[in-house]
């Protein structure tokens, strides 16, 4: 029996998808459930998995592009992984698959020889990128030759690298996946559709550094999780957020729409780019509860098993560039909020104190956020309010010292 696997929908309004890549062979036999092949829309990247046992038929190339709905590949359920006649039936099932035009097969061997592996590991040229032409699609020396002279070639489009010189200077191109598109798309269109504007200020994070230091390893032993700095900046910013209610709303056509409750994103790196998972209902999370979210979310983004609901939504942003090294930035809105908070890097500081020299740990916030609903006293208020829990974390987020171990639920 032939099993038709057809791409299934990663969302409303999703009408196409990329195969970003195949983790099994023309021919190879798959189990039940087995992930054989990843696909990328404009909004997430998802899994597709065999639905039987059986020898698989590949039908779509790495990097194309197919509908909704589409037959991405086959499997062959007649032919049985303990058959010693398996290479028979392979052979004619694939004649059989050949004689039905309706029914593209490519088998190629992505093989090159001793001297176009040389050049493709020289020029870190994708093995993906070149077609071969020798016997059974072997890649030649000639074939890398023509990839590099078709891909350097002049066009009105390329750019222009100045006076040549002897040395070797190649460029690569490669197609834009789906989500770098669409994030491309968006982070435009937000620039040419929202009055931005960014306003700074910076938090002494030394109230913080001290409570992390006496209680994170209690913590951690306890709940099986960092008491980080990302649970004492979200609760920081709900409280922002109470207090300038216009920072968590978005306008949708000619209304403003405030929300009463507060979907918190948060911005991670994962292998696919920066994914946006959303905290939901963040106001009713201890600090227990928004590190245990960030870190399951966290695993799910760098697995790529994160899904296109845990994205959709959020009123509100915070995003850490700190982590990469990041001293200031003027981060971009999340469309449709109308705000989001730049975390950066944590740098020790000479800051007077009382009209004393102090070393403390600053950080730089920015805040971000959309001028057509927003006015700058609330953005400055909002900041400033964050500051102030930020730098009194026992008086703001925890109602006095003698509530620490309630709050942290040690």
């Amino acid at each position: 029996m032939i099993i038709k696997v057809k791409v299934p929908s990663p969302g409303e309004s999703i009408t196409e998808i990329e195969v970003s890549s195949w983790l099994v062979k023309n021919g190879d036999y798959v189990y039940k459930n087995q992930i054989i092949a990843e696909i990328d829309s404009d909004k997430a990247t998802l899994d597709i998995t065999a639905e039987e046992n059986g020898v698989i038929t590949l039908i779509v190339k790495k990097g194309e592009k197919i509908k909704v709905g589409e037959i991405i590949c086959f499997i062959d359920t007649s032919i049985q992984k303990h058959d010693n006649k398996k290479t028979k039936k392979l052979n004619s099932h694939e004649k059989k698959i050949k004689k039905n035009k309706n029914i593209p097969v490519l088998i190629e061997k992505k093989i090159p020889s001793p001297a176009a592996k040389k050049i493709l590991k020289e020029k870190n040229i994708s093995i993906d990128s070149i077609k071969g032409t020798g016997k059974d699609g072997r890649i030649t020396k000639k074939d890398c030759f023509l990839f590099q002279k078709d891909n350097l070639e002049y066009s009105p489009s390329s750019p222009i690298m100045g006076r040549p010189t002897p040395m070797s200077r190649s460029m690569i191109k490669t197609p834009l996946s789906s989500i770098r598109k669409k994030i491309s798309e968006r982070l435009v269109n937000v620039k040419n559709q929202t009055a931005m504007l960014t306003t700074f200020n910076e938090v002494d994070m030394h109230e913080i550094f001290i409570i992390r230091k006496k209680y994170k390893e209690i913590f951690k032993k306890k709940h099986g999780v960092n008491l980080g700095f990302m649970s004492f900046f979200t609760l920081s910013c709900i409280r922002g957020l109470y207090l300038y209610p216009d920072i968590n709303a978005m306008i949708v056509g000619e209304d403003k729409i405030n929300f009463e409750y507060f979907d918190i994103s948060i911005a991670i790196s994962g292998p696919k780019g920066l994914m946006v998972p959303i905290i939901r209902n963040a106001e009713h999370l201890s600090f227990r509860g928004i590190e245990q979210e960030i870190k399951k979310l966290s695993i799910r983004v760098r697995n790529g098993k994160i899904s296109i609901d845990e994205m959709t939504g959020g009123t509100f942003t915070i995003t850490n560039g700190g982590v990469f090294g990041s001293m200031l930035s003027t981060p971009i809105i999340n469309p449709p909020q109308s705000a989001i908070l730049g975390m950066h890097k944590i740098i020790e500081r000479p800051v007077v104190i009382n009209e004393s020299v102090h070393i403390r740990p600053i950080m730089y916030l920015a805040l971000s956020y959309d001028h057509r609903i927003i006015d700058g006293k609330e953005s400055v208020g909002f900041l400033i309010s964050v500051k102030e829990a930020l730098e009194n974390p026992i008086k703001f987020l925890m109602n006095g010292s003698e509530n620490i171990s309630k709050k942290l639920e040690l």
